[in-house]
């Protein structure tokens, strides 16, 4: 059966305020966690390629890799629709940076029956650095449609929008691709009681390192220093006595910062 590999990341609630560790990297047990948000969009673009092409008989299948907590994230995938999820976890894969988790990724991947697709957000909420696509992309040596905010297949060519500052681009691949997804696509679905419930109970398949067949992973980048961001200092106000005054001041204000 042919496999839409949804991929979800547990992250800090962006609500929560956020500290690092000693050896600088990201303190997550003094947060909350929950599914990063961009992966309830991708999530639901997975969902709507199975649902809208029921000759492929795809299944959807979650996939992570974090600590344990992170099964949270793959919860949340299940009540949203997916069919199954997988949970990559190794102590060894703690401080992983893209490039290492890309390489996991593959090899989970792998793991799964006739991937054909793989949904992704365009970044995530706590490393930001948009790299895991292309990453995969390289590994698997399949094409990546990026940053997109939708996607459709016809037959086995998958095409996707991609909305920026130069323009809308449509874009276009053959099967198996890799798509990141932002958060200009459709809103996702909201998981009823029912299906939230069932979630709770679906079993999910948990993998270390060595069931992939890899030696333990060590991050190829390291943070070495970190300065604390200074507080937020107050805007400049700007005050005029007519509407004219006040538009020609705001005008003013933006041209000398070259903002129009």
């Amino acid at each position: 059966m042919p496999t839409i590999a949804a991929l979800v990341k547990h992250v800090p609630d962006t609500w929560s305020e956020m500290s690092l560790e000693d050896d600088f990297t990201l303190d997550r047990e003094s947060v909350d966690n929950v599914i990063d948000e961009i992966n309830e969009y991708s999530v639901e673009q997975a969902l709507r390629l199975r649902d809208d092409n029921p000759d492929k008989d795809f299944r959807v299948v979650a996939l992570t890799v974090g600590p344990a907590a992170a099964d949270a994230a793959l919860r949340k995938a299940l009540a949203m629709g997916a069919d199954d999820a997988v949970h990559v976890t190794d102590e060894s894969l703690s401080g992983a940076d893209a490039l290492s988790t890309a390489w996991v990724l593959n090899h989970a991947l792998n793991a799964l029956d006739d991937v054909q697709i793989v949904t992704m957000g365009e970044r995530s909420a706590d490393g930001q650095t948009g790299l895991v696509a292309g990453f995969l992309s390289e590994y698997r040596q399949v094409p990546a449609l990026t940053c997109v905010s939708s996607v459709a297949l016809d037959g086995d060519q998958l095409s996707a929008v991609r909305d920026d500052a130069r323009g809308r681009w449509e874009l276009a691949a053959p099967l198996p691709a890799i798509v990141s997804v932002g958060e200009e696509a459709d809103k996702p679905r909201f998981p009823n009681f029912k299906k939230l419930m069932a979630a709770k109970k679906h079993d999910v398949t948990v993998l270390d390192v060595a069931q992939l067949g890899i030696d333990p992973i060590a991050p190829t980048t390291q943070v070495t220093d970190a300065t604390k961001r200074p507080p937020r200092e107050a805007g400049e106000t700007i005050e005029a006595t007519t509407p004219e005054e006040t538009a020609k001041k705001i005008a003013d204000f933006l041209a000398d910062r070259n903002l129009l």
